[in-house]
């Protein structure tokens, strides 16, 4: 039996579908609220073998789904664009409503194999929201600091620096003299906007120190990689989940946006950049492979120099590195869940393997920060993880 919910801001419609005969048996639309949950509950446990198919479970279905996991429910998560269709050939003439809906998510989870199971939130679910936070925190001092040279230029003949501290603001506000009363305002204008700079400063520092301890405490290894620290790992983590769910490293790398596509060509097989996946985790592996580049001696300069000997340019040779690092960043992160499992087999649920279909050699669950290891064999995530 799976049971499919519609879920909105103030309500949400739920339908049981019988998974053989793809019939709905009942439905029923309950308010969004904790007692409102509990009646839900009530009414499903009439069907005792079911699972959950919730739409949208990590957007407006986020808050059920996880009450529903705390209570040891079983539930997965329907995108909206495959109920759409789901609902489009079997209603027609774009019908809709918040029963059609319901039935349509549980008939994707029953029949289509489109639903992904949603686990309960974790370290991951707190480091995505530290990064959102952070990247909000540094667009307001992006803002306030131009607001502050804006200021700084009515006040000084040419204005100050581009490179201006907080610090090196007050020195000169320190030192001015106004002479009018629109002088007198400009500078407490300015004096309120180096407040508001030092005061973004040090929550992004604390930001940053919940990254770490957050990170440290997930018993992760990514910050033994060269170029990855505190803020770059907590965007790897908060925004991959589980690795597990990536089957091979391939996968991980095209929801990244670092797999090459192949295109067609007159005489030739050629290949283009990708401009598809998470373009936050492909900010991430950027950093990573440019630090690695700019550090002489270490294996991603290595490996870049040799690419820049083949005849590649600059930008072909970092997306090669790139495409590297996605193997190595996800198949550390493979190895860290084994160990925080306790058990070998803690992919073996999603199938995931860690064999890589990128050209050429891939690296292993190794993380040694100053590596990109040799070739790695085909091997399942069920068996352990290889020595360093």
């Amino acid at each position: 039996m799976v049971i499919g919910v519609d879920p909105h801001k103030s309500t949400h419609t739920a339908a049981a579908l019988n998974a053989g005969t793809n019939k709905t048996l009942d439905t029923i639309r309950i308010d969004a609220s904790v007692s409102e949950y509990r009646r839900l509950l009530v009414w499903a446990r009439r069907f005792p073998d079911r699972r959950w198919a919730v739409e949208n479970a990590w957007g407006l279905g986020r808050h059920l789904a996880q009450w529903l996991i705390a209570r040891g429910e079983k539930v997965t998560d329907v995108p909206s664009t495959a109920t759409a269709r789901v609902r489009e050939p079997s209603r027609g003439g774009r019908r809709k409503n918040d029963t059609i809906d319901a039935a349509a998510a549980a008939s994707v989870a029953a029949l289509h194999g489109d639903a992904v199971p949603v686990e309960a939130e974790g370290a991951s679910t707190v480091l995505r929201m530290l990064d959102e936070r952070r990247t909000n925190l540094t667009r307001q001092r992006t803002r306030t600091v131009n607001q502050l040279h804006a200021v700084m230029r009515e006040l000084l003949p040419g204005g100050v620096s581009t490179d201006l501290t907080a610090n090196q603001a007050a020195d000169a506000l320190r030192r001015l003299r106004p002479s009018s009363p629109v002088e007198h305002a400009r500078k407490e204008l300015a004096r309120d906007l180096v407040a508001d700079v030092r005061a973004l400063d040090v929550r992004l520092k604390a930001n940053q120190q919940r990254m770490h301890d957050t990170v440290a405490d997930s018993g992760s290894s990514l910050l033994d990689v060269v170029g990855v620290g505190p803020v770059v790992a907590a965007r790897l983590l908060g925004r991959t989940g589980r690795a597990s769910r990536f089957r091979t490293a391939g996968a991980f790398a095209v929801h990244t946006g670092t797999a090459p596509i192949e295109i067609a060509s007159a005489d030739k097989s050629r290949h283009r950049l990708s401009r598809h996946g998470d373009r936050q985790l492909n900010n991430a592996l950027h950093t990573i492979a440019l630090t690695q580049v700019r550090m002489p001696g270490t294996k991603g300069r290595i490996y870049y120099d040799t690419k820049i000997a083949e005849g590649k340019g600059h930008k072909e040779a970092m997306r090669c590195l790139k495409r590297r690092l996605a193997d190595h960043v996800w198949r550390i992160m493979i190895a860290d869940e084994r160990r925080h499992t306790g058990r070998a087999g803690s992919a073996g649920h999603s199938g995931a393997t860690t064999k890589s279909r990128a050209a050429g050699s891939t690296p292993h669950t190794s993380t040694s920060d100053q590596s990109l290891p040799e070739p790695a064999t085909a091997q399942p995530t069920t068996k352990p993880a290889p020595a360093a």
